[in-house]
């Protein structure tokens, strides 16, 4: 049995981040880009209008204006001003060849199609975006490494690109094990319960922006369970299998990754919940047993899971754990690492009723997990803590 340290450096030790692929600006959400990206053009790609107004020769400011015509955005046909001449312009239209400023609406008094500037503080180049002010032709417009949120993906538009070279998100198939699972809606039979597992995991891989998900069950059988995780290595990333880690009579899933060629890299951790937990390779691709305890499968996932995620997608693999202090005491079990269910507020954490593995109804009022280490016993109420702070 190793300790939380040991297994998440093992992890991270054996991973490596998925090839590039060229994907279409839409799909790219949420990825990381594997590529520079450089502007075509120049952006704007002529001298434009930022506002509403008129567009005139700086020089002539104290002239009545004549208004010669208007540059609306869109605009296909040039004009050219000349001096004591004037356009009226809208935002995003095209400066006029021969204007240099642009004074806003609500600063002048019009009288047909004459116009006279009412202010006073105009200086040349008002309200003008110069060719190339956004970025230029040739110039780096986004470094590699980016994760592309909605405001990347708008800017990557504006410039003209279509396609973007990017991590793949990882391909995840989730194995459900065991005979005693009943889905949501059916009866319960003696003996049996409703399956959970896939509902928070399929929601925590959705929130990460895994689009590729299969869920396959699979029965208390060791030939069933190695022809189901054979089936599945084949077409994807990262297997998490739910339940069959332990050491019981049906817990088979350590010997179906040995008949399928997985090599462990660990099984069993000094933590609490999770302690079973199992972490396989067979050549790049991850597997993952988790315990069937839906505490310890959402514990086991923040903890590893995620983590191996975001670095096989190039994006930042950092937990965000801040200090706290414990806003009650606490007795915890030696020679284990213990993850709480908790809540932060105001620089302090509460462990939450029901610490339970098999209880997930305080994890569903979790905000953070209060992290304790294994060679402490007694917590008094204010010592400091670490706690690593859930996903919204």
């Amino acid at each position: 049995m190793i300790t939380v340290e040991e297994a998440k450096k093992l992890i991270n030790a054996n991973i490596r981040p998925l090839q590039p692929v060229t994907s279409e600006l839409r799909a790219a959400f949420g990825h990381t880009l594997a590529a520079d990206v450089y502007a075509p053009y120049d952006i704007p790609a002529f001298r434009q209008s930022s506002m509403d107004g008129y567009a005139l020769i700086f020089g002539d400011r104290d002239l009545e204006l004549s208004v010669i015509g208007e540059m609306a955005a869109g605009t296909a046909a040039q004009l050219t001003i000349r001096n004591g001449q004037s356009t009226r312009i809208f935002t995003g239209a095209p400066l006029p060849e021969g204007a240099d400023t642009v004074v806003m609406q609500e600063k002048v008094t019009r009288q047909g199609i004459k116009v006279v500037v009412d202010d006073l503080q105009l200086v040349k180049g008002a309200n003008v975006r110069e060719r190339g002010a956004e970025v230029g032709a040739g110039a780096l417009a986004m470094p590699k490494g980016s994760l592309l949120g909605p405001a990347a993906l708008g800017f990557l538009a504006g410039i003209g690109i279509t396609n973007v070279e990017v991590y793949p998100m990882p391909r995840v198939s989730l194995i459900l094990t065991g005979k005693e699972l009943q889905q949501p809606g059916q009866a319960l039979s003696f003996g049996q319960v409703y399956e959970s597992n896939s509902y928070s995991l399929s929601a925590a891989l959705k929130a990460e922006g895994i689009g590729e998900l299969s869920i396959v069950e699979a029965d208390d059988d060791l030939e069933i369970l190695t022809t189901v995780l054979k089936s599945e290595l084949e077409k994807n990333d990262v297997i998490l299998l739910t339940g069959g880690v332990s050491v019981g009579d049906y817990d088979f899933v350590i010997e179906a990754s040995q008949r399928c060629g997985i090599q462990q890299i660990f099984h069993k951790v000094k933590q609490k919940p999770g302690k079973p937990l199992f972490f396989g390779m067979k050549e790049e691709k991850l597997i993952f047993g988790l315990p069937g305890n839906p505490s310890s499968v959402l514990n086991c996932y923040y903890n590893y899971v995620l983590p191996a995620l975001k670095t096989l997608s190039r994006k930042d693999n950092s937990v965000k754990e801040i200090e706290a202090q414990l806003s009650h005491g606490y007795q915890k079990p030696a020679g284990l690492f213990q993850f709480l269910k908790g809540h932060y507020e105001n620089g302090k954490a509460t462990a939450l009723h029901a610490q339970e593995s098999f209880r997930l109804s305080s994890f569903a009022n979790a905000n953070c997990l209060i992290c304790l280490p294994e060679n402490t016993q007694e917590f008094k109420t204010g010592d400091h803590v670490k706690v690593m702070l859930l996903p919204g």
